[in-house]
């Protein structure tokens, strides 16, 4: 018999009262709706702060102490898994959580260019030994405005880059096969040739290195770019309201992968919008949803898949396709507007 509450001295259920257990499933079901809502939201507006501050935040101190760089691995396996847990809890599409033939391909593209982006850290001592340039680097502020003019200066390497790619024939062959995914979640970030990595991070690394960037401060940097990269083109409904036009995210890098050429040209930046605006190529639009049907590339719908075979495809006499506009009444994705 359940325990009988009292209210002013008298209970409030009798001897023989007994609780309907349909009523009980009912408010265990209430409870549990109400809490898988508190946890959906707190993705939806916690993900993105948890991310930038806290894992960025945390690979700007472990740097700044000297600690061991093994954290780097640690860290960006951290954000990786924490990019594939919302992703769960959290979808854009619930579809794009489903591999399509290309969950080995994007793990091995992952492994190889992260080690790339890690080895790349451990060799700039070299770098910096034999450049020819006195240091102009400001290691007397604090570490965190370091690391930020650091991101600022890559931002801007990186994206003229990854517009140059877009519109120049053999940088673009390296490129396209970033943009030949079939769904859009937080590893295709990190599906890049990985010449064309090398060439986009020389175009955000070099001018650093040449200003006498030091160590611990591209050992954070380095962080950051495997965080932005999972966090742009993760597949997690999240919201960051106004920023959106200034923080280069999923909400307005999803129109970067529209798949037909000229329509796609938009929103190039890695870290922010800035250059986007500066170079008149930011666009996004509230209304417009994305499905599996708008990505990859309309001239090259049947792109290679394995991930050999993505590597050769670039020197292969068929590797390109067209840059050119789409004639009128081709292909064409719904209008959208300029938030300029």
């Amino acid at each position: 018999m359940p325990r009988a509450e009292t209210w002013c001295g008298r209970s409030q259920i009798r001897p023989h009262q007994t609780i309907d257990p349909y009523k009980r499933i009912h408010v265990t079901m209430r409870d549990g709706v109400a809490v898988t809502t508190a946890i959906r939201n707190a993705v939806r507006y916690g993900y993105i702060p948890f991310m930038l501050l806290g894992i960025n935040g945390l690979a700007a101190y472990l740097a700044a102490q000297g600690a061991s760089k093994l954290w780097l691995v640690g860290l960006i396996a951290a954000a990786v898994g924490c990019s594939f847990a919302a992703e769960r809890v959290l979808p854009y599409r619930d579809d794009w959580n489903s591999p399509m033939e290309d969950a080995g391909r994007d793990t091995a593209h992952a492994l190889v260019n992260e080690t790339l982006v890690l080895s790349s850290v451990a060799i700039i001592p070299f770098l910096a030994a034999v450049t020819p340039f006195p240091s102009w680097w400001p290691d007397s502020l604090p570490f965190v405005i370091q690391l930020l003019i650091a991101v600022l200066v890559a931002d801007f390497g990186i994206t003229t880059i990854h517009l140059a790619s877009h519109k120049v024939g053999w940088l673009w062959r390296l490129h396209a096969v970033h943009h030949s995914v079939r769904r859009f979640y937080g590893f295709n970030g990190l599906m890049k040739h990985p010449l064309h990595q090398t060439i986009e991070m020389a175009g955000g690394v070099l001018p650093l290195i040449v200003l006498g960037i030091p160590v611990e401060v591209a050992a954070a940097l380095s962080v950051c770019v495997a965080v932005q990269l999972l966090l742009q083109h993760a597949n997690v409904d999240y919201r960051i309201g106004p920023l959106r036009s200034v923080l280069a995210l999923n909400e307005g890098h999803r129109f970067h992968h529209l798949k037909w050429a000229g329509i796609g040209d938009v929103n190039f930046g890695l870290f922010t919008l800035i250059w986007d605006h500066m170079y008149r190529t930011y666009v996004y639009d509230s209304r417009r949803r994305f499905s599996s049907d708008d990505l990859g590339m309309a001239a090259k719908p049947h792109y290679p898949t394995g991930y050999l075979h993505q590597l050769a495809e670039p020197f292969r006499a068929r590797g390109g396709c067209d840059l050119a506009e789409p004639k009128p009444g081709a292909h064409r994705a719904p209008a959208r507007n300029l938030e300029e």
